[in-house]
């Protein structure tokens, strides 16, 4: 992980591989940003006017890489773009310092320090550069190379050390900040680990055993229920997505508690570790990526470990609802009718739907312990990634006013998200003439419809919300701002700032 510290040492006299500035797009050109004062005036004030003529403008991932002044330790400077001039007396936006750190971040791949010189005013700036430079630094090379030769064959390795010029070490704020975004962020990143980790060597027992190892180092209780658990208490939704593998499903669950706490949140992942679609298969060209499937898990299990690490005075359950969806003579056919946890039956019209069978046994389990909301997320639907894209999560919940506060608390720490109804006359269409329910309705509004089933396993008169991350969970394109291609941890920080509402008294 990259080292990340606060420094007040001047820019010139710093020993470094890069020294990192920002530059806006102003109306008539570039405009260097606050910060690297020292860097323009070794430019003689006229460091933008050489920004521009290099080609830069200041828009938002935009990248500028020159010689650094004479008298610098450091031999490079390099300017990230941070979008627009922010308005008369207003300071940066702190989305645009985490994304240029995360830009900033990935292009120094291969040097051992850099120093960061972009606006910083507060803590709170100081937290969002931390965030986005250890963000933007992840890559994932397990599988590269062999052993310590991986990094030569392969690429390079990340950024070791990041030095926040302006920083102030002794500042109880500003250390809790950088603080708080090592622990985020290490978190976050262990969840893209899992998320990019193969199915063959990420099957519902290994996660069950990482979530273990990781519960046993932070304190947090655990408890795994294998197979024999499972049928012995009825959840009849996770055993029929998972009886097509011979790798048997899990449901986890870890429990951080704090002494101090006056609420209990609880949070639900789906956890398919991989989706073939079991006996509705996927066609070639949509399984290729079902690795993933298991991201909301995945994000559940980081949120909660960050939450213990962080000490919040909030009591965070987890539960982690692990299969692996696959046809076999033993799988779940569709026109199968399973019991789930709750007592009720659903019929099965399609093996692919499966993800909301899990979920729905895991939410049923997570209402027992009457929490004062829960939250699930999942990547439930294609529809969702139709109706918002690759880069923007659906928020539905069964509470206008929590599902306000999930998307406020979603834009706040820069998740794009948006919120998403959940229209009545869509339920009748899963109706089902032979169990109570069944897993498919109307195929328009598909990711609507598939959170209206969801909602029927919610213990009633419990505030809850369901994430779909189904577009931005996996980054198949190239990288941006602080997101890597491939698992991006996506609804992490999300989780982890309603648990500080939460445990703040902020959150209802």
């Amino acid at each position: 992980m990259t080292a990340l510290t606060l420094s007040t040492a001047a820019a010139p006299g710093l020993r470094a591989d890069a020294i990192v500035i920002g530059v806006a797009k102003g109306a008539k050109g570039p405009v260097v940003a606050p910060g690297a004062e020292a860097v323009d005036k070794a430019y003689d004030g006229k460091l933008a006017g050489v920004l521009e003529t290099l080609g830069a403008s200041g828009a938002e991932g935009e990248m500028t890489k020159l010689p650094a002044p004479s008298g610098f330790k450091a031999p490079l400077v390099l300017a990230v773009g941070l979008g627009a001039v922010p308005e008369k007396d207003a300071d940066y936006d702190t989305e645009a310092l985490r994304k240029a750190a995360g830009v900033a971040a990935r292009a120094l791949a291969g040097t051992r320090k850099a120093a960061f010189a972009l606006p910083l005013t507060d803590a709170a700036d100081a937290g969002a550069i931390g965030e986005g430079a250890l963000l933007g630094a992840y890559s994932f090379d397990a599988y590269k190379g062999n052993g310590k030769d991986a990094k030569a064959k392969n690429g390079k390795a990340p950024l070791a050390e990041v030095a926040l010029l302006g920083g102030k070490p002794r500042d109880k704020a500003y250390k809790a900040a950088i603080e708080r975004a090592a622990a985020v962020s290490e978190e976050l990143n262990r969840a893209r680990d899992l998320i990019n980790t193969p199915p063959n060597d990420l099957n519902p027992e290994a996660f069950a055993a990482v979530a273990q190892a990781a519960a046993k180092e932070h304190g947090i209780k655990v408890q795994v229920l294998d197979v024999k658990a499972l049928e012995k208490g009825g959840y009849g939704g996770i055993l029929g997505v998972g009886a097509g593998s011979a790798a048997g499903p899990r449901l986890v669950k870890l429990s951080y508690t704090s002494s101090k706490a006056k609420k209990h949140l609880a949070f639900v992942g789906k956890g398919i570790t991989y989706d073939s679609g079991g006996i509705s298969l996927k066609p070639a060209g949509h399984n290729e990526t079902m690795k993933c499937d298991m991201s909301g898990a995945a994000t559940v299990f980081a949120a909660v470990v960050a939450a213990a690490r962080l000490g919040l005075e909030v009591n965070v359950t987890g539960w982690l609802a692990l299969a692996e969806n696959m046809p076999s003579g033993s799988a779940t056919r569709p026109g199968d009718v399973l019991r789930m946890y709750s007592g009720r039956t659903v019929e099965v019209l399609n093996t692919d739907a499966e993800g909301r069978l899990v979920l729905a046994d895991a939410l049923w389990a997570a209402s027992q312990e009457k929490p004062d909301a829960i939250v699930d997320v999942a990547t439930l639907t294609g529809a969702m990634v139709l109706a918002l894209g690759n880069r923007t999560f659906g928020i539905m919940g069964n509470d206008d006013a929590f599902r306000s506060a999930v998307h406020e608390a979603a834009e706040e720490v820069g998740e794009p998200a948006w919120p998403m109804p959940l229209p009545e006359h869509l339920r009748k269409g899963m109706d089902s003439p032979t169990a109570d329910i069944a897993n498919m309705g109307e195929r328009m509004g598909g990711g609507l419809v598939a959170g209206l089933f969801l909602r029927e396993f919610v213990g009633e008169g419990i505030t809850w919300a369901h994430l779909d991350i189904a577009g931005p969970a996996f980054n198949e394109g190239g990288p941006f701002g602080y997101t890597p291609k491939g698992g991006t941890g996506t609804a992490v920080r999300t989780l982890v700032r309603l648990a500080e509402l939460t445990a703040a008294g902020d959150l209802g």
